[in-house]
């Protein structure tokens, strides 16, 4: 991976990079655990539109309201994203 980096366009577009793991996503919300913490998009209509775990990039659309960055000690109790979940 090459770092961490978000572009957004429009606030309905977005290519996240440094991504480790999608954590979860739903219509008002994705978490994703990127290099530098977990992070929280939130809106509505939102979709992962294309992911790929080689690169660590994530493509989402949707109404983009808002991004929020927490520590990685705040990931989810169980500790099992997405990706880890899908490849067990």
């Amino acid at each position: 991976m090459e770092g961490h980096k978000v572009n957004l366009w429009n606030r309905n577009k977005g290519t996240i990079t440094g991504v480790k793991d999608v954590v979860s996503f739903d219509v008002a919300e994705i978490i994703l655990e990127t290099e530098l913490g977990m992070l929280s998009i939130k809106g509505n209509d939102l979709h992962v539109k294309r992911l790929t775990v080689e690169k660590g990039e994530v493509e989402i659309d949707g109404n983009i309201d808002g991004f929020q960055y927490t520590d990685h000690k705040e990931k989810n109790v169980s500790g099992d994203g997405l990706l880890s979940r899908l490849f067990k």
